[in-house]
């Protein structure tokens, strides 16, 4: 199978984007709000009245503190007096908000006191960075249809987090270059690598263009795209820097894996790219000094998902890897395509600056989330054109029509483009909590993500990623312990197969709302009775030969299994009950 990039419209495998032209007018950038809650009071700050003897003498202001304590049973004390003239009230310590306010009713019945408010507490704002082009990334922050990045920074920015961008290799840029650890160059071919050789350990972008008639009969010339460098700068472009865009997870490291050259690339030589980039074994290749904790991919073909894509995504996500990937450029149900219908994946969606799907996005029951993916020009617009360049997603690039040029930001449009804001929210999740798996990651994202602000018809997943939202669940909730099995096992007509997971470490029983995630191939799934074995035996049904004609299983239930004591050997049992459809278990995992 051959691969392409995920801009513009998707061809066989290739990178999926479209080039367009400089954006136009900036947008304004919005802060974010301080975080808020019912946090405990520690002081209360009073102001009294300049009449009032406590206004000037320390002695009555302590007098008055102690007095007011004593009436509201709580403790209070005078601490100092601040440079306005107001005293400083310590409560002895964190004290809960109902307390705290029983002794402020007491200063708020004196008629000598002026006002009294709790000693509250600011926080740090995550500003706007001072890239000069970030006004017009408005993928970042704007609140009709932008993915709410800004105030997620005051939490994570991506540190100590590689991503591995699996694409067209990476051409030289100054906004991304303090961000590049070393890659690899994976393209066998070289006369599609056009370096003068295959496999080597420079994955330099030599430019993926191509004459008319050259990848295949009736093929149109294409100029090089530099793909994997826009997809580079959207991920961790530097921050802060006084020049161009920031990236989503800009203190996070890109480690740029080529695998797409002239006329696309070859299916064996991405899964040994994903093999390598999450820290697998590949025969002639040194091993990844830098295994990454987050692949993007934003590239696909026609097609299902085959069993070389998800063998080496079930194993990358073992390794602890959350695997990204595009929907598709081709308006289309995204589980035709691969790897967008593999499991084990995000699979994103792209949508505009209106908060629509964008128009050329794939979609369907196998979208997991959206991102903004933007729209260089409208639906009705003449294909090719750029008419709307500032709706574009704003990033990284060179113009060089062939072999590289000079460095310059261009907008493109395409799932593509909202693949990597995924990836970049999956760094921010794993330099805020490291011990989050691929699937509490996957979770968290779908979980937060808000309704879109447009219209998407054929399937949408969750809605659109939400930066903040996303990083503060995950960094105020403690993580939820999860379990997965990944090793496939066959499902015969009319057999009955179960596969195992043991749970240790976990305190107490398993909890009202148990997370069973069942991933199954299987071609008519009315014929699959499907149910959840606790430890001692009990049995929990989750499918009961519902779906009819429908293809595989991909859901997460909800079990109420709170009777069950956690640890021990659950099973996922699937009993077929008919003839002329089989198919596997692929995956399964539980989380607590």
């Amino acid at each position: 199978m051959s691969v392409t990039l995920l801009a513009g419209s998707a061809t066989t495998s290739m990178a999926l984007t479209t080039a367009e032209p400089a954006p136009g007018a900036a947008q304004t950038a919005v802060a974010p709000a301080a975080p808020v809650g019912a946090a405990p009071v520690e002081n209360l700050i009073v102001g009294y009245k300049s009449s009032a003897a406590e206004a000037g003498s320390n002695t009555a202001a302590a007098d008055d503190a102690t007095a007011k304590g004593k009436k509201a049973s709580k403790k209070a004390k005078f601490e100092r007096r601040l440079g306005t003239g107001a005293a400083l009230v310590s409560l002895g310590g964190a004290t809960a908000p109902a307390d705290a306010a029983a002794v402020m009713e007491q200063f708020r019945a004196d008629p000598d006191v002026a006002y009294v408010e709790p000693d509250s507490r600011a926080y740090a704002l995550a500003a706007a960075p001072n890239d000069t082009e970030y006004a017009k990334q408005w993928d970042l922050f704007e609140p009709v249809a932008g993915m709410n990045v800004q105030a997620a920074w005051d939490k994570s920015t991506g540190s100590g987090v590689t991503v591995a961008v699996i694409d067209t290799g990476y051409v030289a840029h100054s906004d991304v270059a303090s961000n590049i650890v070393a890659g690899y160059d994976f393209i066998s071919t070289s006369s599609a690598a056009r370096d003068g050789n295959g496999r080597d350990n420079n994955p330099a972008d030599q430019g993926d263009w191509s004459a008319a008639g050259e990848c295949g009969t009736g093929s149109k010339a294409s100029d090089s795209s530099w793909h994997g460098t826009h997809v580079a700068g959207t991920i961790a472009a530097a921050a802060n820097n006084a020049k161009g865009v920031a990236g989503i997870a800009y203190n996070a490291k890109i480690q740029p894996v080529r695998v797409l050259g002239k006329c696309g690339g070859a299916t064996s030589d991405i899964v040994d790219a994903i093999t390598w980039a999450s820290g697998g074994s590949v025969a002639g290749v040194p091993a990844n000094a830098t295994p990454a904790k987050v692949i993007n991919m934003s590239l696909g073909g026609s097609g299902a998902c085959t069993s070389s894509y998800q063998n080496a995504i079930n194993a990358a996500v073992g390794r602890g890897t959350t695997v990204v990937v595009a929907a598709g450029n081709s308006n289309a149900d995204a589980a035709g395509f691969s790897p967008a219908s593999c499991n084990n994946v995000i699979n994103v969606a792209a949508s505009n600056r209106t908060g629509d799907r964008s128009f050329y996005s794939n979609f369907g029951a196998i979208i997991d989330v959206v991102a903004p993916g933007g729209e260089t020009r409208r639906a009705t617009d003449t294909p090719g054109t750029v008419t709307t360049p500032e709706n574009g997603i704003l990033s990284t690039l060179n113009s060089g029509t062939t072999t590289p040029g000079a460095e310059i930001y261009k907008p493109y449009q395409g799932t593509s483009m909202a693949a990597p804001h995924v990836a970049g929210l999956a760094a921010l999740l794993a330099a805020a909590k490291p011990s989050l798996s691929p699937a509490q990651i996957e979770a968290a994202i779908k979980a937060n993500a808000r309704p879109l602000a447009g219209t998407c018809t054929g399937g949408c997943g969750t809605g659109l990623a939400d930066a903040s939202a996303t990083v503060t669940a995950v960094t105020s909730t403690p993580a939820t312990p999860s379990f997965e099995n990944t090793a496939d096992f066959a499902i015969g007509d009319n057999t009955t197969v179960e596969s195992a997971i043991t749970v240790t470490g976990v305190t107490g029983n398993a909890p009202a709302a148990l997370k069973a995630g069942v991933n199954i191939v299987h071609t008519y799934i009315g014929d699959l009775k499907v149910d959840l074995v606790a430890p001692d035996g009990t049995v929990y049904p989750l499918h009961n030969r519902s779906g009819a004609g429908t293809d595989n299983i991909n859901q997460t239930y909800t079990v109420n299994a709170s009777s069950e004591v956690a640890n021990g050997t659950w099973k996922l049992r699937v009993n077929d009950n008919a003839g002329g459809d089989t198919g596997k278990i692929d995956s399964w995992s539980l989380g607590f």
